[in-house]
């Protein structure tokens, strides 16, 4: 089976469409599947739900699908750095799931290991646990969480091998190892593909199992979130 797609628009075609649950790794600006979303964006395809840590930032990333109002709800952790993700959730336009980090991190590993839901303690007491089942264990209060699949998972990774055997780049292995296993279609963006063979076993991060279509992006951009300077 022949993994690999001569382009991103390639990569999506046959499998995107309107109205589908998403999943999109990256933490912050590293880690983004960004031809992918560019992609994505150029499909047309609306009305998503789509899982990410944050929503990119104006003009980038996930940024870019808000700015042509494709997303409709955000399960997200995160979402400071995005204007027009706060103009639009101020003025009811986008609707929004937030979830602590570890919790929406294990949402996403169950979903792919296949549990449908787990108990945790973290969100008791607060707006996360509302309508949501709480049990008691030991004397503690949990709150049940769902897991998440979704229909398809846009994934950042460094080195891909022509069967899909994965390997990221320091702090990109963030989210999208998650990501990749969770998703029912798993479409990886990489910036190198190597033969079968030349990832030692040990420095595969990801199994290709997980791994449906592959598209390469020798050169992406790889943004700075906040560039610091000392002061003169």
């Amino acid at each position: 089976m022949n993994k690999i797609h001569p382009n991103a628009a390639a990569a999506l075609d046959g499998v995107v469409k309107s109205g589908q649950l998403m999943a999109v790794g990256g933490f912050g600006l590293c880690g983004i599947p960004e031809a992918l979303i560019e992609a994505l964006k150029a499909t047309g395809v609306k009305d998503l739900t789509v899982i990410s840590n944050n929503a990119g930032v104006d003009g980038f990333g996930l940024g870019k699908l808000l700015e042509t109002r494709q997303i409709k709800k955000m399960i997200s952790s995160y979402v400071g750095e995005n204007k027009e993700f706060e103009r639009q959730y101020l003025a009811g336009e986008l609707e929004l799931e937030f979830t602590p980090q570890g919790t929406l991190a294990e949402k996403l590993r169950a979903g792919g290991a296949g549990i449908p839901a787990f108990f945790t303690k973290t969100g008791v007491g607060t707006m996360v646990a509302e309508g949501k089942e709480l049990r008691e264990f030991d004397g503690e209060t949990y709150v049940m969480e769902r897991s998440l699949v979704p229909d398809v998972s846009l994934v950042k990774a460094a080195v891909a091998d022509k069967s899909g055997n994965l390997r990221f780049n320091l702090t990109a292995r963030n989210f999208n190892p998650a990501v990749a296993m969770a998703g029912k279609v798993c479409i990886v963006e990489v910036e190198k593909i190597v033969e079968v063979g030349e990832l030692a076993p040990d420095d595969i991060h990801l199994p290709g199992i997980y791994v449906h279509r592959i598209v390469l992006n020798a050169n992406p951009e790889k943004r700075i979130e906040k560039r610091t300077t000392r002061p003169a």
